[in-house]
């Protein structure tokens, strides 16, 4: 199978090391080069075309933001996952507008990590941890009051069934299909099937933004 080629972008030394590490003990992603700035980052994108690039927020000389909007203005095939240690929800906005294909909390799990590079690369949108409950909320019709909003959400609960939450208390955890199936003795095919109606019942085109979002409203307290 062929490896998915990854470029990572951090200015501290000891986290991209950490990156490095982390990636390189899985055998189906490659690192095929390391920025310390933007600058960087977008001159190495330009002579390595990585499938992926893991580039932090905040780094001095070029930000993120600004190497972000320079490679996908000359590589818009490229999937930028942008990482930062906060929440800003203004960096995490701007971000998504100028092409990123994902926003991710630095604190992630290694497995969590490895899962989301194979997941953008496949064409999937990645928004980590209480980042994907406020793009929920931002994308809330502030019209709405609180009895109506409740209803709402009550409403979406009803229609999925109690597996459907056992698969999405499984992909709150980081899990892949292939370990929800063991876990729940079904097939990975049927998982992907689940997965889908989910994601058409929700109306959301994410696995973890509705495990999250499930998660966060509190239907998978009981699960």
């Amino acid at each position: 199978m062929e490896k998915i080629n990854v470029l990572i972008v951090d200015d501290h030394y000891m986290f991209l090391k950490g990156l490095e590490s982390i990636i390189s003990e899985d055998s189906s992603l490659k690192i095929i080069g390391e920025a310390r700035d933007g600058k960087e980052a977008v001159e190495l994108a330009n002579e390595k075309r990585p499938d992926v690039i893991l580039m932090d927020v905040n780094m001095p000389t070029v930000g993120g933001i600004d190497a972000l909007k320079t490679i996908i203005q000359d590589q818009p095939e490229i999937n930028v996952l942008m990482m930062a240690t906060d929440d800003n929800e203004e960096s995490l906005m701007e971000a998504m507008k100028n092409g990123a294909k994902g926003y991710l909390s630095k604190h992630l799990l290694p497995d969590e990590l490895l899962m989301f590079i194979r997941m953008v690369h496949r064409g999937e949108y990645i928004i980590s941890g209480p980042l994907a409950k406020k793009i929920i909320e931002a994308n809330t019709s502030t019209e709405q009051n609180t009895t109506e909003h409740e209803a709402g959400m009550q409403k979406k609960e009803n229609v999925l069934t109690k597996r459907e939450k056992e698969i999405l208390s499984h992909v709150s955890k980081g899990m892949t299909n292939r370990q929800i199936a063991n876990a729940l003795f079904i097939s990975e095919n049927t998982v992907k099937n689940h997965i889908r109606n989910i994601m058409e019942k929700l109306q959301m085109n994410n696995r973890l933004t509705a495990a999250n979002y499930a998660k966060n409203e509190g239907w998978l307290q009981h699960i």
